[in-house]
């Protein structure tokens, strides 16, 4: 896999995050701290829970961000998170999601 998270200003921006990483042997060890926050906010709404191989629709339903997962801090913006999946080396498909993030500057007690 290769992710990326883009931050919007003057069109999409890098920010931040750019690794490239092998998603079968991360679903064996979950040793990749940006992975576990992204795949943390989707293994609620999908059936990417299982290690490889991967066979039949891999489908992601019903999908809503919950900023309690995001674990760092972002500032307000509009935000790209892109991934590309790869399969013995060839690139298979791109997935990218788009949102607004809005920092909650107050605490609430």
């Amino acid at each position: 896999m290769h992710i990326r998270i883009f931050k919007k200003a003057s069109g999409y921006k890098p920010w931040l995050v750019d690794i490239y990483f092998d998603a079968c042997q991360y679903l064996r060890k979950r040793n990749q701290p940006i992975a576990n926050i992204i795949y943390g906010l989707f293994k609620d709404f999908s059936n990417l829970n299982h290690s490889c191989p991967y066979v039949g629709p891999q489908i992601v339903k019903d999908f809503y961000l919950r900023p309690e997962l995001l674990r760092v801090p972002m500032p307000t913006g509009d935000y790209l998170l892109a991934l590309q999946w790869y399969f013995d080396k060839k690139l298979q498909f791109d997935t990218n999601v788009s949102f607004t993030f809005v920092e909650d500057l107050m605490k609430r007690n």
